[in-house]
C-alpha cells in the first residue's frame, strides 16, 4: 500500500473528503496520510481515531513514535494525555493504549533519526506561544528540535501572508482555522506536505489558524 510515499512530490489530504478505514482492532480506525508498505509500513503518518473504551495491543516502537492529541484524551499505562498534548516515544519504548472516552491523534512512526532519543511530553494547552522574531504574523511553541528537524505549533494571524523557505521538507496539519494554498482552502485537520525546494506560501482566513508544522525532516529520508 503506497499513499503519498514519494517525498519528492507535494501531497494533500482533506479530512472531510477522506474515509476512515478500520484497523485490525475493533474501535480503532485510521485516515492514512502517507504510507510506504502494508500494515506494518516502516514510516507511516496517520490520523487515528479511538472510539470510547477501545484499545490497541502492546507494541514496541522500533523506529520511534511521535503524536499530537487532536481531540479527547489518549491514555496508556504511562499516563493520560489530553487534547493538545505532544508526545515523543523514543526507539525501543513500548505501550498498550487504552482509551476510555475516545480520542483522535496524528501519529508518525519509524521516523526518528539515529541519536534522537529524547522522551517528550508537552501539554500545549498550558504552554505560552512566543512571537517569531523573523515573521511578524507568527507565534509559536517549540515542541522538538534535533539536527535539521524542527517541530512547532504555530499560530498564524488573520488575513496574513505566510512564507517559509524549504530546505528539508515541510509538513503542515491544520489544527484550527483556515488557510489557502495555491487556490485551495485547507481547514481543520486537513494535511499538506511540500517537497524539498517548494517554499511555503499561503494566506490565512479572517480568523487566522493554528497549525502543527514539521520542517527539515525529509532531508534524511530521501
Amino acid at each position: 500500500m503506497n499513499i503519498n510515499s514519494d517525498l519528492t512530490q507535494s501531497a494533500k489530504v482533506f479530512f472531510n473528503a477522506s474515509t476512515w478505514v478500520p484497523s485490525p482492532l475493533k474501535g480503532v480506525s485510521r485516515k492514512m496520510l502517507e504510507r510506504d508498505g502494508a500494515e506494518f509500513a516502516a514510516t507511516p503518518t496517520t490520523l487515528v481515531n479511538y472510539d470510547a473504551n477501545s484499545y490497541f495491543t502492546n507494541h514496541v516502537h522500533t523506529g520511534g513514535e511521535e503524536f499530537l492529541v487532536l481531540a479527547g484524551v489518549f491514555a496508556d499505562e504511562h499516563g493520560a494525555y489530553p487534547v493538545g498534548t505532544y508526545k515523543r516515544n523514543p526507539v525501543g519504548t513500548e505501550h498498550a493504549p487504552i482509551v476510555k472516552d475516545g480520542c483522535m491523534i496524528i501519529v508518525k512512526l519509524g521516523q526518528f533519526q539515529n541519536g534522537d532519543d529524547q522522551d517528550v511530553t508537552i501539554n500545549t494547552a498550558s504552554q505560552a506561544f512566543i512571537q517569531d522574531e523573523h515573521r511578524v504574523a507568527v507565534q509559536y511553541q517549540l515542541l522538538h528540535a534535533f539536527k535539521q528537524e524542527i517541530v512547532r505549533l504555530e499560530r498564524w494571524a488573520p488575513n496574513s501572508h505566510i512564507t517559509l523557505d524549504n530546505t528539508g521538507g515541510i509538513e503542515v496539519l491544520v489544527v484550527a482555522g483556515e488557510l489557502n494554498h495555491q487556490g485551495e482552502s485547507f481547514k481543520s485537520l486537513d494535511w499538506l506536505r511540500l517537497p524539498v525546494g517548494e517554499a511555503l506560501d499561503i494566506t490565512t482566513s479572517a480568523d487566522g489558524c493554528t497549525v502543527w508544522i514539521k520542517t527539515g525532516h525529509h532531508s534524511y529520508r530521501l
